[in-house]
């Protein structure tokens, strides 16, 4: 077999019709710019996520930065977020002109609440977690965390719309939540997008205000602004797309167990949490990132066999980026994680028979049947 990593033509395809349908509706009537499908999509994702309010934004690096811009992050302040992350989530902070103070991740991947805490200085505004791979912080201990020393929370919960840890959506546990619409993640329309959610009144005010030039509902510039505005072509092609959205999530979660079924046995490899292994998450899997002992050498054995893999991030966490100035951290489980880690193919255009041939490659790898 032929599997890449991740068919794009797929996403396109699996809802043609409908998806055709609903830009021309939207070019037929010039309709582009903050129209009907836009304020459609906001609330309709915002009720998907139980959010008071989702706002629509050009792309998921703009969300984060405006998210920090709204909360007040500036010159002098420091965010915390952990090195396995997007660069994106450091560089909004870097933009803002804070400091980013890069932390440890845990056994799951996820962001390290003990080292979160070790982290806080006076300095510290607000604790910046990514929901990585479709899977939910432990927000309990973050959130009180958060509360003791009376910080923000400003989630990147780029990959992770849907999941939830205690039955609550990520994205809607802090100040705001930004996602990600980037054309492969879960839900992703045909280009850049973003969203942001938040349950307070006067942040959706602030946050609408500065998308759109700092301007008002009347049109009047009243803040300092940016052109960070989700085309409506794209919302409407998202409003489609939302239609098989909990389909989508459960697939993957499909998915996830058969990869579960074929490998958990196999020594070398750690796999990441099963679906409805821990009752407080429901993951959706935007990635299914495993860990092996001998991964460059799995993985050339896994493309000699057809099959594409990447290391998230280009293999690199953002610590290690030198180019960027960034101070020494001490973070020996990223740096562990990243000698061992990949993705595998996750995405609802693989079928079963493709999952097991790609456990089977892999077991024949370890000399297993």
């Amino acid at each position: 077999m032929q599997i890449p990593f991740f068919r794009y033509g797929h996403v396109f395809g699996q809802q043609r019709e409908g998806i055709l349908a609903s830009m021309i509706k939207v070019m037929d009537r010039g309709a582009f710019i903050l129209q009907d499908e836009l304020k459609q999509f906001e609330q309709q994702v915002a009720a998907f996520a139980g959010a008071k309010y989702a706002i629509g934004m050009a792309n998921g690096t703009d969300t984060l930065f405006l998210a920090l811009r709204a909360a007040g992050v500036g010159a002098g302040d420091e965010v915390i977020l952990a090195s396995h992350t997007y660069i994106a989530t450091a560089a909004a902070v870097h933009f803002n002109g804070a400091t980013p103070v890069l932390v440890d991740c845990g056994p799951d991947h996820l962001i390290d609440p003990a080292a979160v805490e070790a982290a806080i200085t006076p300095r510290t505004k607000a604790i910046m977690p990514t929901q990585l791979n479709g899977r939910t912080c432990d927000m309990d201990r973050l959130q009180a965390i958060a509360s003791k020393h009376g910080l923000l929370i400003i989630e990147d919960a780029a990959q992770a719309l849907g999941s939830k840890f205690k039955g609550k959506c990520a994205g809607t546990f802090g100040f705001a939540g930004s996602i990600s619409l980037y054309p492969a993640k879960v839900l992703g329309c045909f280009g850049d997008g973003g969203l942001l959610f938040t349950n307070d009144d006067k942040t959706y005010a602030a946050l609408r205000q500065l998308r759109d030039h700092g301007r008002n509902d009347d049109g009047l510039v009243v803040r300092w602004g940016m052109n960070s505005r989700l085309d409506n072509l794209h919302a409407a092609i998202l409003l489609e797309k939302l239609k098989i959205y909990p389909q989508e999530m459960e697939r993957r979660r499909a998915l996830a167990a058969l990869y579960t079924a074929g490998l958990s046995d196999l020594e070398d490899m750690t796999l990441p949490p099963a679906p409805d292994s821990d009752p407080r998450h429901y993951d959706i899997f935007q990635n299914y990132e495993v860990e092996a002992g001998r991964r460059d050498a799995l993985r050339a054995h896994l493309a000699e066999n057809g099959v594409r893999t990447i290391i998230q991030w280009a293999g690199t966490p953002v610590h290690q980026f030198k180019d960027l100035g960034l101070p020494k951290f001490n973070v020996p489980a990223t740096d562990r994680l990243f000698q061992r880690c990949f993705l595998l193919p996750m995405n609802t255009s693989l079928t079963d028979a493709e999952v097991a041939y790609i456990c089977e490659v892999i077991r024949k790898f370890y000399g297993r049947k």
